[in-house]
């Protein structure tokens, strides 16, 4: 029997005209694929019929294959001689737990590959018309998850040293904590005037954008549900000239660009 491989991939953010050419190629090449909630089903059409399609979609509270199971079962197919695709949203070493999944393809002596992909912590800000750094505006930015491990004691972020130590803040899986992390901005100093957005599914037809500032911006995040990313900082301000994708609602009128691909919750198959 052939030994089986196992390839992370990155799906991007959303928008299926930012998957990487090296990503294409492997999805064409699958056997089977192992996906997440947040990829495009527009994306897994790329994925020859025969494939094996395998939802392991997670969302907040309803997890369809705990963390574990899904180590597993790479493991399993990739045992049985099949090359497997596991294709994750963004990039799959940013806050995508690609790193937990290669450690255990490495520890069962399993071959792999590492596809990176167009984080959203840089294109979600991008189609939303904020760059994460301008000259003269911002110099150095941080991306962080809104969603920690639950069983961390204590906040991991030292945010006393975070919030004053870079020009703009990217908050990934944003919603949830979001309150407690502008709290934990303003009570170490960040400023309540600094500029902040809320993007929810971007880089897709249903993008929307919410903006204000630290003073209120958790009272305008009522209402949204994930997947949203947050931008803090000055380069927010540059959304009013730099916005150009069609949105679905938005604080500023959308300007010039062919809409991304709509974008669907993905199913189970």
């Amino acid at each position: 029997m052939r030994p089986g491989r196992v390839c992370l991939v990155g799906a991007g953010p959303g928008d299926p005209g930012l998957l990487t050419v090296r990503a294409l190629e492997r999805l064409r090449e699958a056997e089977v694929v192992v996906y997440d909630r947040l990829v495009n089903p527009a994306i897994l059409d790329e994925a020859p019929p025969e494939a094996l399609r395998i939802f392991a979609g997670k969302r907040v509270g309803a997890h369809c294959l705990p963390q574990a199971a899904i180590n597993a079962l790479l493991v399993h197919h990739a045992e049985a001689g099949r090359f497997v695709v596991r294709l994750k949203g963004g990039d799959p070493f940013v806050f995508g737990r690609g790193g937990e999944e290669a450690l255990a393809l490495s520890k069962a002596g399993i071959a792999f590959e590492v596809v990176p992909g167009i984080s959203s912590a840089i294109a979600v800000p991008a189609y939303a018309g904020i760059p994460v750094t301008h000259r003269g505006v911002a110099a150095s930015f941080a991306v962080l998850t809104g969603h920690e491990d639950p069983s961390k004691a204590g906040d991991a972020a030292d945010w006393a040293k975070l919030a004053t130590a870079v020009d703009t803040l990217v908050v990934l899986m944003a919603v949830g904590t979001f309150p407690r992390i502008v709290g934990a901005l303003l009570a170490n100093g960040r400023p309540p005037e600094t500029p902040a957005a809320l993007i929810r599914w971007g880089t897709t037809e249903a993008q929307e954008v919410r903006v204000g500032t630290l003073a209120d911006i958790a009272g305008r995040a009522r209402g949204l549900e994930p997947p949203v990313v947050a931008v803090i900082g000055e380069v927010v301000q540059l959304r009013q000239r730099l916005a150009w994708a069609v949105e679905a609602a938005a604080d500023v009128c959308p300007v010039r660009a062919r809409p991304a691909v709509a974008f669907p919750s993905a199913t189970p198959v």
